[in-house]
């Protein structure tokens, strides 16, 4: 069926074409082709609309970021929210090869060619309303994400969040004053492809020269990689004299992690900082894939997973917790006889919304319930803090997060990411009066030698 240039005209919201042409560029073969996708916006359809294109970067058009309508919505909303038109054009690569994928990046010292020619197309794909002073110059945007090379280790799918991919990439080394190769692993969904759902850093075993695709990784899990873990691990501050006096009296302190992933923060926290740890992870080939790519622990005498809806777990946890049955009972019953005697001493919450039409959202509409925040803070001890990864889908939402926190829980504290996407919420049970003379006891001194002090001064009250 022919397509009709014409429906272009107008804007339509949400609405997402995609076709191939020819390849015009002089490069290219005689028998290959654009891809040429098309989405309107959502929202900003108003007269003050913006047309803008990407130009595909050269061997990345199979990614999820490029190919699928999921990843299209995600550019245009997360990186380009005052567009009312995206366009993406690139070449058309579907052929599924035999063996690991490998893409190494191309040349950024010379224009992509596709930038030189696409300029009539991307005028015939602007709406009329964009012409209406004269003829419109369409601005190419650049995608960079420091990725040089990746290599897809698997593709899978969870029951609850859809297809997955794990890849092996090698990113640009920002710091000048090292030569070491920079290597992560990183867990993505389809669902959400420009949002990198857990990362790693990985050290080679081969020599420093090796190709991706033929170096032997091992996982580095004594540092976070993830922006917003090591501000989630530096609000253990407030609680630091609390953690203090129970590692005096020989008693482990213990947390609760809502939301695995690849199972960065569970390690770090039981690895780095002597945590007792139960994580709580949705999907059970998630489970799977961290356990078998991301070096998380199974089951044993200090971490514990439990598969489950979290919310769910939460709020069972609280009704033995009311009854005044044992947070033990629970897990013995569910965690093969693990036992937590006393309730958490931190929980950290690093839940997502899952829906991309609706942008990257954390934490999720249904936990900003007050049934389930009430919950929160029934399992944890008098000197317990939640920490919540919040990724705001509007100032109205954090405000209303804020809100029903501070109805719950004593004070509140935030750190500022510093990304314009993160900022961390630290709700505590009891008001915080030693906040200021924390420094001085081993578990800071252990804390501070694993996380950033930028993190950890920047602690504020709100």
């Amino acid at each position: 069926m022919a397509l009709d240039i014409t429906c272009f005209e107008t804007l339509v919201p949400s609405r997402y074409i995609t076709f191939t042409i020819p390849n015009p560029c002089r490069e290219s073969s005689a028998h290959s082709l654009l891809r040429v996708a098309v989405l309107d916006s959502p929202h900003h359809l108003d007269g003050s609309s913006l047309v803008a294109a990407i130009v595909v970067p050269e061997n990345r058009e199979g990614d999820w970021i490029f190919c699928t309508e999921s990843g299209h919505l995600q550019l245009l909303i997360s990186n380009t929210p005052d567009v009312s038109r995206l366009i993406l054009v690139g070449r058309d690569m579907f052929d599924e090869c035999d063996g690991p994928l490998i893409l190494h990046r191309g040349s950024t010292e010379r224009k992509n060619p596709l930038e030189e020619i696409v300029g009539p197309l991307l005028l015939a794909l602007s709406p009329k309303i964009c012409f209406n002073d004269g003829i419109p110059e369409v601005p190419i945007l650049k995608y960079e994400d420091g990725v040089i090379a990746s290599l897809t280790l698997e593709k899978c799918t969870g029951v609850f969040v859809g297809e997955m991919l794990i890849e092996d990439v090698e990113l640009e080394n920002d710091d000048q004053k090292f030569e070491e190769r920079e290597f992560r692993r990183r867990l993505r969904f389809k669902r959400m492809p420009n949002l990198v759902q857990t990362q790693v850093r990985i050290i080679s075993k081969s020599d420093v020269q090796t190709d991706i695709g033929k170096a032997r990784f091992s996982i580095d899990s004594q540092v976070l990689v993830h922006p917003y873990l090591p501000p989630m691990v530096a609000s253990l501050r407030l609680v630091s004299l609390h953690i203090e006096n129970r590692l005096c009296v020989r008693m482990r302190p213990k947390a609760l992690c809502l939301g695995i992933g690849g199972g960065a923060l569970v390690s770090f926290l039981n690895g780095q900082l002597g945590f007792d740890v139960l994580g709580v992870e949705i999907d059970e080939e998630v489970l799977r894939v961290a356990w078998q790519y991301f070096g998380l622990k199974k089951c044993s005498k200090m971490v514990h997973i439990i598969s489950g809806d979290a919310i769910e777990i939460v709020k069972k946890l609280s009704d033995l917790s009311v009854k005044g049955n044992s947070v033990s009972s629970h897990c013995n019953a569910t965690c093969n006889g693990y036992s937590f005697e006393d309730p958490f001493d931190v929980i950290m919450v690093d839940l997502d919304s899952g829906d991309v039409r609706n942008g990257s959202i954390a934490p999720p509409f249904d936990f900003m319930e007050k049934s389930v925040i009430s919950a929160l803070r029934s399992i944890l001890c008098p000197s317990g803090i939640v920490v919540v990864n919040v990724i705001p889908s509007s100032s109205s939402f954090y405000s209303m997060l804020i809100s029903e926190f501070r109805e719950v829980f004593c004070d509140l504290y935030e750190i500022d990411i510093g990304n314009n996407e993160n900022f961390i919420l630290i709700a505590t049970v009891a008001s915080v009066d030693d906040y200021n003379v924390n420094h001085g006891n081993s578990f800071m001194e252990r804390l501070t030698s694993v996380i950033p002090c930028s993190y950890i001064d920047t602690i504020k009250k709100i």
